[in-house]
């Protein structure tokens, strides 16, 4: 008889608790279904009722690892435009040791994903999705005057979420040359100049 239905959504979460450790602890590279029944004192057998190959073993790393992005704790703004973008800003940048975690990780996985169309097509459409939420935050500055009223708010979005992912990067690589603050530091005066453009522009049409 087939387990019930919420055994089966029960083990599923032991096994994406699993797949996360396997890749906080060892990175894409260490992920295998060996490594994963280590993890939940299982068999390998058992996980191939979830995973049939490597291909969906992979895709699963990928959703536990965007399901987590999405559920943990964000920035509350001080306000709409200028203010919401750079809370959604800040909380790309690996600011805490969690953080940085969680972008490694990210980062390892671009490799993966880049190698198999259908896992680049979703991993573009979750940053996609990340850049429409940017847009918003741009739109609403142009409105208040606070970004340049006659530039693209997605090209002002894609070039925020190109800045906030270029600095994860030198961040991971380059920690004591990076740490918080002086990422804090470099987000700010980006988003300062960005800012001077709208203010040399003066105030948007009525």
């Amino acid at each position: 008889m087939p387990p019930a239905r919420g055994d089966h959504d029960a083990r599923r979460r032991d096994v994406s608790e699993a797949v996360w450790r396997v890749l906080a602890d060892r990175g894409f590279g260490g992920l295998t279904l060996r490594a994963v029944a280590g993890e939940m004192g299982a068999t390998t057998g058992l996980l191939t009722h979830y995973f049939p190959s490597k291909r969906a073993l992979l895709r699963t790393a990928l959703e536990v690892l965007a399901e987590r992005s999405e559920r943990r704790p964000r920035r509350t703004a001080s306000g709409q435009g200028l203010a919401a973008l750079r809370a959604a800003l800040l909380d790309i940048l690996p600011l805490t040791p969690e953080a940085a975690a969680a972008n490694r990780i990210w980062v390892a996985s671009w490799d993966i994903a880049l190698a198999d169309p259908e896992l680049a097509y979703e991993h573009a459409e979750r940053y996609r999705r990340s850049r429409t939420r940017l847009t918003g935050h741009v739109a609403d500055a142009q409105r208040l005057g606070e970004l340049p009223a006659g530039s693209s708010a997605e090209d002002l979005a894609a070039a925020a979420q190109s800045f906030a992912l270029g600095l994860v990067v030198q961040a991971l690589f380059a920690p004591a040359e990076l740490p918080p603050e002086r990422q804090v530091r470099l987000l700010d005066d980006w988003l300062a100049g960005v800012r001077v453009s709208a203010e040399t522009a003066g105030p948007p049409p009525p």
